[in-house]
């Protein structure tokens, strides 16, 4: 591929109960790429996804970011290394207005000590409005500035999709996990998103995600990997894997796409 791996996954492997959602799973992802992980419902996609972003324990195999080690790793700890996720189902605050979604993401915010509150309360401004500035910085990136002051419960599938990417920015993440982006986004809010990825792959992010939409894949994702009964089934480009004998007899039906 030519990039050096961001990410490096090796021999992952996760059961529940007798059931093993992930066998033997290995794959890398390439710094600055958007690299797309497709498969059937029940691959395994999601608890890969987990367990890279720390939600889950691996049984065996080692997770690399950056040639560190993170599996094990609780998410907070994942998330300080600089990958950050969002969900297939959002999961912004609801009775939080959008701005202050954003702003209750920073760490260790001085705010958060009452300590600080007495005692240091300029250090508490001065932080309270750089965070502000940055909330604000990321909302006009999404296009979400008009909404700023509207509660997170109220805005449509799409601009919640739009307010879990501008979460993520808070974070400063230098990997981003994408749940299925385009589930449930209109056309017009779905140009929006494949934008604000591109740019952002553009500014240095690396980006794995999982995504139904083929056409999306398409036009977002290079390489595209495949899973399927937990394991690796095939990488490379989508129009490689579209013609994979193996892939569409397991994933597309049976019949080769052109």
């Amino acid at each position: 591929m030519g990039r050096p791996a961001i990410l490096d996954v090796q021999g992952l492997e996760k059961s529940f109960g007798g059931i093993k959602a992930v066998d033997g799973l290995t794959f890398s992802v390439p710094q600055g790429s958007i690299t797309g992980l497709v498969g059937p419902n029940g691959a395994g996609k999601t608890t890969a996804f987990n367990l890279i972003a720390g939600v889950l324990k691996p049984d065996g195999g080692q997770i690399r970011f950056l040639g560190r080690r993170i599996d094990g790793l609780a998410a907070h700890q994942v998330a300080a290394q600089g990958i950050l996720r969002t969900f297939q189902i959002p999961r912004g605050l609801g009775q939080m207005t959008v701005l202050e979604n954003l702003m209750v993401v920073p760490l260790a915010q001085p705010g958060e000590s009452l300590w600080n509150v007495w005692t240091r309360p300029g250090r508490v401004v001065d932080a309270e409005r750089s965070i502000r500035r940055r909330a604000m910085e990321v909302l006009e990136f999404v296009h979400l500035t008009e909404l700023k002051d509207e509660l997170a419960a109220h805005l449509s599938g799409g601009q919640k999709k739009l307010l879990e990417l501008a979460r993520t920015l808070m974070g400063d993440p230098v990997m981003i996990l994408l749940d299925e982006p385009g589930a449930g986004v209109n056309p017009s809010l779905m140009r929006d998103l494949v934008r604000l990825i591109g740019e952002l792959r553009d500014q240095g992010k690396t980006f794995l995600l999982i995504e139904h939409d083929m056409d999306l894949v398409a036009e977002l994702c290079d390489p595209v990997l495949v899973m399927h009964q937990g394991r690796l089934l095939a990488q490379g480009t989508l129009e490689t894997i579209r013609t994979n004998p193996i892939v569409v007899e397991a994933y597309l039906g049976g019949v080769p796409t052109a």
